[in-house]
């Protein structure tokens, strides 16, 4: 009996050890996942799931190359990498004001004490903006409207070190310029990533330099793709949206995805305030690395042409044409002996990709074929009668069919033109509808007969707005000959706009 009572107390105490080590155990591995929720880091050796909702985004590449994602470094080590290769850029400009006793010259008493009033006067003003390194030679990208219009141009390196700058070449119609610095140094310099990757919602870093603090760094993420009708209509025009803080001295420097590759160059806000509101605008990377190479190459940006007029696709427009979406450019116009009309595109087809990539709207279309290089032969599917087409267009030149139509612009108004340039629509205070500048006149021609000059403006054609060059030469070759049409033209002398009724050749 006693060895029996020996034996039971000594099992109890087994059990109750056995309890103990159990219940310790337990707290012990419990503790584990509380370490590491105060560290806030996963170890590199468990697997981190790609997330379904972000399949090309910067976030899901870095933390499939490092095994996790560190939010509290990530934005450190992209600022650390970049800021050395983004430089702060100030530019001096001279600009022509009307001069505002100029109405008075003819007035006896005014011309007897100031026989000698100019029409104009010149005034010199500074502006400031940012740049990215694109190469270690010192080529830098920035905007056309930083570095576009200046006489003077100083580049300030991390470094502390200033250099003058040298406009290589500026395309307004992206609003991108890129100059050159002569450094005594190799230059640090930022890569490009795959600005058609970019996801909603992605995390992105803005560096530059707003109202002259160098090297600011903010965040935020990519808020929409594809705006348009941000800036001046004429231009080419698909920027990313983003909510980083962007305020005027950020133009031209870089949007940045967590890989700490340029996604896009900041370029405008969207402010009643003039600062940051939450909405800014930037040019994809794969546009701006396509002009910034044509323009350290040729000094210009060529650019395709398909000879076409496109429209976007209302909900109803895209029904009856057997749709069941607005994506897609409608061909509206087929200009004839075009690259479009020899690979057979008509009027009314729908464009629903172009070189493999789905065209949303006719902004993307044009936006497309503009950066094809002249030339190549391209796949456009299409949509006709109720069914998908494939068609192979070899590329034309934009550039040669310009020179043509300005060629018969100035045999049959007597004039050479340009487009209006921000700079004019904000001096005359006019509305973003675009318009051509007069640039020469023929004496006798029938512009000059009518009594219009140089840098007058004109601004449509029998009510029909110009958009640009392109459209204007378009409008004028569809009116018979010898027939009177109706000019909107702006005075440069006064800014007050007139209409002019001139006879064309």
């Amino acid at each position: 009996m006693k060895k029996w009572v020996f034996c039971s107390q000594f099992i109890m105490l087994f059990l109750t050890i056995y309890l103990l080590i159990g219940i310790l155990g337990a707290c012990g591995k419990s503790s584990e996942p509380t370490k590491k929720s105060e560290s806030n880091s996963l170890s590199p050796s468990e697997p981190i799931e790609k997330p379904a909702s972000l399949p090309n985004s910067a976030l899901a590449t870095v933390a499939a190359s490092k095994g996790y994602l560190d939010l509290r470094t990530a934005i450190i080590e992209v600022a650390r990498q970049a800021i050395p290769a983004v430089v702060h850029i100030e530019v001096t400009e001279r600009q022509e004001i009307p001069n505002p006793f100029f109405p008075f010259a003819d007035d006896p008493f005014f011309k007897f004490f100031f026989p000698d009033v100019p029409r104009n006067y010149q005034r010199e003003i500074k502006g400031i903006g940012t740049g990215i390194l694109l190469d270690s030679q010192g080529h830098i990208l920035t905007n056309n409207h930083v570095a576009g219009g200046a006489t003077k141009i100083q580049v300030l390196l991390t470094d502390g070190k200033t250099y003058p700058g040298k406009l290589i070449g500026a395309d307004p119609k992206t609003d991108l310029a890129v100059i050159k610095i002569e450094a005594d140094k190799p230059l640090p310099y930022l890569t490009f990533g795959d600005s058609d990757k970019v996801e909603v919602g992605e995390w992105v870093v803005a560096i530059g330099h707003p109202r002259g603090l160098d090297q600011t760094v903010t965040q935020g993420i990519i808020s929409a793709k594809h705006r348009t009708g941000i800036t001046d209509p004429n231009s080419y025009q698909d920027f990313l949206q983003t909510d980083a803080a962007i305020n005027p001295g950020n133009s031209g420097g870089p949007l940045l995805n967590l890989e700490g590759k340029v996604i896009g160059v900041n370029t405008a806000i969207m402010s009643q305030s003039g600062g940051y509101e939450g909405i800014g605008f930037a040019i994809p990377s794969n546009m701006a690395l396509y002009v910034a190479r044509e323009l350290i190459s040729k000094g210009k940006v060529q650019r395709g042409w398909l000879g076409v007029s496109a429209q976007d696709l209302s909900l109803e427009l895209a029904k009856s044409f057997g749709l069941d979406s607005t994506r897609g450019a409608l061909i509206a116009e087929v200009t004839k002996g075009s690259p479009a009309d020899k690979a057979g595109i008509r009027r009314g087809d729908v464009v629903l990709s172009y070189r493999g990539k789905e065209i949303s709207d006719a902004s993307m279309l044009r936006n497309e074929v503009a950066n094809t290089p002249i030339g190549e032969q391209v796949k456009i599917l299409i949509w006709r009668d109720k069914k998908e087409k494939e068609l192979i267009v070899t590329i034309g030149d934009l550039e040669n069919v310009v020179k043509t139509e300005t060629t018969s612009l100035k045999a049959r108004l007597g004039g050479e033109f340009r487009p209006v340039t921000p700079e004019e629509l904000e001096k005359y205070n006019l509305e973003a509808s675009g318009g051509v500048v007069i640039t020469w006149l023929d004496p006798n021609g029938p512009l000059a007969e009518v009594g219009l000059e140089v840098k007058d403006i004109i601004l449509s054609i029998e009510g029909v707005p110009i958009n640009d060059l392109e459209s204007f030469a378009s409008l004028i070759k569809r009116i018979p000959p010898n027939q009177k049409i109706t000019l909107l033209v702006v005075d440069h002398r006064r800014g007050n706009t007139v209409y002019v009724q001139v006879l064309i050749k």
